[in-house]
């Protein structure tokens, strides 16, 4: 009787079974994406990032989602990333937002704006602060859907031909400089100029440009940008942190099932952690190695800070008039970053003021 009773539900589980495997691998189905990124890939950090993010959506699915990455300009010039987006010509991308600004300035919340929240306290507001709901809307007329997956932190100020000893030494200077950072520049007397990575060298080499932003240390170095421009300035004002973003076609993420949904989402919140820990990780080293080589180190006269925190100011409010999404995420990303940096302030800052005033002077 037991042996007729086992053999009776062994042939039951064996046919839940076949009716399972179809079933499973409907589910399951091979889908193959292409990701157009904006990065050479000599740069680890950005362009490595992007191809292990891939790889990872590759093992959470068994192989059944693929995406690969490009460098920058192999199927897509980075100019028409979005589009290319939005129209599924590629189904994603992975870009600074900001490098947008001349299409939708609101494309600046998603990267970082000049004194911006932190890397921490950025990310707090996408995912818990409401920053996802007013990226998504923005993002949905573009017909893309938005995933924050990575951060360089703040940045440094870029390399300069000459000394800035005041706010009058950066009038009438060429500088690299795009999106908000650059209208925030230009009010301070900069003429920036929009060039792409891999022209950056050249245009400081051939004397295009008397000064470039690019990253910090890490990356900074493998462009070589201080063999030309030895003044090395922080911080980096006009970016809080630099978020990355992947553009995921908005269709094409319609028609993923929700295992790869899923599979896509961990991976960008993993390289989200992973991105900058890296960037922690590479900048110091890298940043002993500049001043060895002759990078001369120095902070931006209290002069200049003071005038591109008033002139932001005036900019973000000259957006807001302007432009209606501006405006519809400028207000509660505002009040949300008062309220972190009054957070930061008692705890997280004050004790790293202090920290960084004792560590190293140990008797």
């Amino acid at each position: 009787m037991q042996r007729r009773r086992f053999l009776k539900g062994a042939g039951i589980t064996a046919g839940l079974a076949t009716v399972a495997l179809p079933s499973l691998a409907q589910d399951t189905p091979t889908v193959k994406w292409r990701m157009a990124t904006n990065w050479p890939k000599s740069l680890d950090a950005m362009f490595g990032s992007a191809d292990e993010l891939c790889q990872r959506v590759s093992v959470l699915t068994g192989g059944k989602f693929e995406i690969r990455a490009f460098a920058g300009g192999d199927i897509v010039p980075p100019a028409q990333s979005l589009d290319a987006v939005g129209e599924g010509t590629v189904e994603c991308n992975h870009v600074l937002a900001s490098a947008y600004f001349g299409k939708n300035t609101a494309f600046a919340f998603d990267t970082g704006l000049p004194f911006g929240m932190n890397a921490r306290q950025h990310n707090a507001w996408v995912q818990y602060g409401g920053g996802r709901a007013l990226l998504e809307k923005l993002y949905g007329q573009y017909n893309i859907k938005p995933f924050i997956c990575g951060n360089s932190a703040v940045q440094m100020g870029g390399w300069y031909r000459k000394e800035i000893k005041s706010l009058d030494d950066l009038k009438g200077l060429k500088m690299r400089v795009g999106g908000v950072g650059g209208m925030v520049m230009q009010k301070l007397g900069v003429l920036p100029q929009q060039i792409p990575t891999s022209d950056i060298y050249p245009s400081l080499e051939k004397g295009t440009i008397d000064a470039a932003e690019w990253i910090g240390p890490y990356d900074d170095e493998k462009l070589g940008l201080n063999k030309i421009a030895s003044h090395y300035y922080a911080p980096g004002w006009w970016e809080g942190s630099a978020s990355i973003t992947s553009m995921v076609n908005a269709k094409a993420w319609a028609d993923l099932p929700p295992l790869y949904q899923a599979a896509f989402e961990c991976a960008c919140n993993e390289q989200t952690l992973k991105m900058l820990a890296k960037y922690d990780a590479s900048n110091p080293p890298a940043l002993k190695k500049l001043i060895a080589n002759g990078a001369k180190v120095a902070y931006f006269p209290r002069d200049v800070m003071d005038a591109a925190w008033k002139a932001s100011n005036e900019l973000f409010a000259e957006l807001a008039g302007k432009n209606p999404d501006f405006k519809e995420i400028w207000g509660p990303w505002s009040s949300f970053r008062r309220d972190e940096v009054s957070w930061f302030r008692v705890a997280e800052s004050a004790l790293d003021n202090f920290t960084a005033s004792v560590v190293g002077k140990e008797a």
